[in-house]
């Protein structure tokens, strides 16, 4: 996960005499097991999507089983945030966690997301009784491949910078393997009927190779690691947030779209801003006689 395991703690890895420690803490652990069960569950779903869909079942059978996916996918974003965070108040972090992390990552937010891109976005156009050629096909394994990889490379990059040292903790370099999952369920939930067109479909394939581009970018994003739940807040903020929350339960599916899209594109949008935003002015030069 992103957001928790810092490598030079202790959870399962060096004691503080030498001495290898064999036990693990269990309340972190657990929230990284269910975004694993969730990313399972997504494939899963994925699959059986796909196959009521070319079975010919009811647009809102097969609809509602990509829905059940993504869903899957947006709750193991939420467990992968809680587990580092967990992690981090039980000052239980350590190599152990952070490998097993990355290892329910790579499936819950690389392969999962792939594989329903594939299946609500591509398969229904190239099972079609006149699909187009070979070239979607092949640009769709290609490009859902691409995700996978990307995805992956972003967890290593990641792990290597969280041992640096110094680092920036406001910020993550490129868009995080979660967030770029999130796109991918938020469209399927927002929209849930399998794409039919090649023209969507070629679409489709754009934004997924979009955001293989992101994950592996030098764009920074907000990380929100550095926001304090313990400090007072106005009372405001409780409101605002009651508002999101509720904004989120009744009208998921555009809002978790736009939550998702927003954050995408913040990146380009901070990148835009520094390099329009004019430079502070040198310090004048005092010359002693």
């Amino acid at each position: 996960m992103e957001s928790a395991q810092n490598p030079q703690a202790d959870r399962g890895g060096n004691g503080h005499n030498g001495k290898f420690r064999r036990g693990i803490y269990i309340l972190p652990s657990l929230f990284t097991v269910g975004t694993l069960v969730c990313g399972y569950f997504a494939i899963l779903a994925s699959f059986r999507g796909s196959e009521l869909a070319m079975a010919g079942a009811a647009p809102t059978v097969s609809g509602g089983v990509f829905d059940s996916a993504a869903k899957a996918i947006g709750l193991a974003i939420l467990f992968d945030g809680f587990d580092g965070r967990i992690a981090r108040m039980m000052n239980s972090s350590s190599n152990f966690g952070r490998e097993f992390d990355s290892l329910a990552d790579i499936i819950a937010f690389g392969v999962a997301p792939a594989i329903l891109a594939f299946a609500w976005g591509v398969r229904g156009v190239l099972d079609a009784p006149a699909g187009p050629d070979q070239m979607l096909r092949k640009l769709a394994w290609v490009i859902t491949f691409a995700f996978v990889i990307c995805g992956a490379a972003r967890l290593a990059r990641f792990n290597i910078d969280s041992v640096k040292p110094v680092t920036d903790r406001r910020f993550f370099i490129g868009l995080p393997i979660p967030a770029g999952a999130g796109v991918i369920a938020a469209v399927v939930h927002w929209h849930k009927d399998i794409l039919s067109s090649a023209p969507a479909a070629f679409t489709w394939l754009g934004v997924v190779a979009a955001l293989s581009f992101l994950m592996v970018s030098r764009l920074r994003y907000y990380s929100f690691k550095t926001i304090d739940l313990r400090r007072r807040r106005p009372y405001i903020v409780i409101i605002l947030l009651g508002v999101a929350v509720w904004a989120i339960w009744a009208f998921s599916e555009p809002a978790l779209f736009t939550i998702a899209l927003v954050y995408a594109l913040s990146g380009i949008v901070l990148r835009v801003v520094s390099r329009v935003r004019p430079h502070p002015p040198a310090p004048k030069k005092v010359h002693v006689a």
